[in-house]
């Protein structure tokens, strides 16, 4: 299984109901067969732009890392419930493993099939 990372943008609540939505969202994951390594808090912040999202501006946001692996065809099915959440403003998920080997790649001017 392809590990992940989560970059979840929640709409500004108090903690009770951040950590409900945050629970829900764990759940769902462990649900559907994915393994939860690591949640990170980096906290409540003013978004780059106004956003909207069911019906709402929003202007804040708390921001959330999920770091997991799960197969790909949980990831797409995650993420389309994740649009239907109306206390997800914005959801992404990149594969983590991509990432790190283009930031070495990057990095080190290796080409592609020597990382």
């Amino acid at each position: 299984m392809p590990r992940y990372e989560l970059a979840l943008i929640l709409k500004a609540m108090q903690r009770p109901e951040a950590a409900a939505a945050l629970r829900r969202t764990v759940e769902t994951l462990l649900e559907r067969g994915a393994v939860v390594r690591d949640l990170e808090n980096l906290g409540e912040r003013r978004l780059p732009y106004k956003v909207s999202k069911h019906n709402q501006r929003h202007t804040h946001g708390g921001y959330y890392l999920i770091d997991f692996h799960a197969s790909p065809s949980v990831v797409k099915g995650f993420l389309n419930h994740l649009e239907r959440d109306v206390d997800v403003i914005r959801p992404t998920i990149p594969i983590r493993g991509l990432l790190h080997k283009r930031a070495v790649r990057k990095k080190t001017n290796l080409p592609a099939g020597l990382c």
